[in-house]
C-alpha cells in the first residue's frame, strides 16, 4: 500500500497489521507529489493508495486542484484504488474546502471513509465507508459477515443531529473556535519559538513544526511531558526514516490561554535539551 509521507500513524499500523508492505510517497504543502506517486506505482505494482486530501494529519496539507486531477488520472491508469480518508471535513477555517475526491470519481476507484467522531463528539462512534462497483460490493459483503450494522439507537442519534439546524450552527461555532485557537498557537510559537518551521494550515486540528538542527523530537517530547506539556513526536508519522525532526502540536482541545502557556513551557523544554 502506498501512503503519503508523513501520514496518519493509525493507517500505517493498520496496514502493517494486515500484512501489507507500506511504501511512503513524499508530500508537501500541496499534498502528495504526483510524479513520485506514479513512480511508486510503477516500481512496486501496488494497487492501493491511502490518502488524506483535506488537512492531512499530521502536516495539514490540502491536495491542490492541479494535483487532484493528476492523482485521479494516475490511479485510473494503473487500475488501483484510492482510500480517501476525509477525517477533517468540517474543520476548514480559511477559505472553502474542496469537494471530495469520491464526488469526482465515476469509475469506482475511490473508497471513501468519514467519521463523526471528531467533528461531532468522541463518543459518537459512527463512520461511513462508501465505494462504487466491485469494491462497494466486496465491502458490503465483508461488513455483513462481521457485524451487520451499527447499533440502531446510535444511527438514529447521528441522523437526528446531522439533519437538524443545530448541525450547521455547530459547524460554524466549531470553525470559529478552531480558527481562534490555531491563531493563538501560531502567535505563541512565533513569539517564543521563532526557530520552529511551522507549515501553513488552513484547517484541521494540528500545526506541524520542523525542529531546529540538533533537536531530537523524542527527547523534546519527553522533556515537554516533564513540564506537563503534551506534544507528539514526528517520527511515528513516517513509514520510513524521517527527513528531519518534527512535532505535531494540537490546538483542538485547549483554550487560547492554555495553548500560550504550553508554548512557553515548551520553549523551556527546548532550552533544556540543547
Amino acid at each position: 500500500v502506498l501512503v503519503e509521507s508523513p501520514t496518519y500513524l493509525g493507517a500505517i499500523a493498520a496496514a502493517r497489521d494486515a500484512g501489507l508492505k507500506v511504501v511512503p510517497v513524499p508530500a508537501d504543502q500541496d499534498g502528495v507529489r504526483p510524479d513520485l506517486l506514479q513512480a511508486a506505482f510503477e516500481r512496486t505494482g501496488a494497487k492501493l493508495f491511502y490518502c488524506q486530501p483535506l488537512h492531512a494529519n499530521p502536516h495539514g496539507a490540502v491536495l491542490s486542484d492541479e494535483r487532484r486531477l493528476e492523482v485521479m488520472r494516475i490511479v485510473r491508469t494503473v487500475g488501483a484504488f484510492l482510500v480517501e480518508d476525509d477525517w477533517a471535513r468540517g474543520f476548514t477555517v480559511d477559505g472553502t474546502a474542496p469537494p471530495t475526491l469520491v464526488s469526482q470519481d465515476s469509475d469506482g476507484h475511490v473508497v471513501y471513509v468519514r467519521s463523526l467522531t471528531k467533528v461531532a463528539a468522541p463518543g459518537l462512534r459512527v463512520a461511513v465507508i462508501g465505494a462504487r462497483g466491485p469494491a462497494g460490493t466486496r465491502l458490503k459483503n465483508t461488513r455483513s459477515r462481521q457485524d451487520l450494522y451499527v447499533a440502531g439507537p446510535l444511527q438514529e442519534a447521528a441522523i437526528d443531529f446531522v439533519t437538524s439546524p443545530v448541525w450547521r450552527r455547530h459547524l460554524r461555532t466549531l470553525q470559529l473556535s478552531l480558527r481562534s485557537r490555531r491563531d493563538a498557537l501560531a502567535r505563541a510559537i512565533h513569539e517564543h519559538l521563532p526557530e520552529f518551521d511551522v507549515a501553513r494550515s488552513s484547517g484541521g486540528l494540528h500545526l506541524w513544526a520542523g525542529l531546529p538542527d540538533g533537536i531530537d523530537d523524542l527527547e523534546l517530547t519527553t522533556a515537554a511531558a516533564a513540564r506537563d506539556v503534551v506534544v507528539f513526536p514526528g517520527r511515528p508519522w513516517f513509514a520510513a526514516e524521517p527527513p528531519g525532526s518534527f512535532l505535531r502540536l494540537t490546538y483542538g482541545g485547549a483554550p487560547e490561554h492554555v495553548l500560550a502557556e504550553g508554548v512557553r513551557r515548551l520553549a523551556g523544554a527546548v532550552s533544556a535539551v540543547r
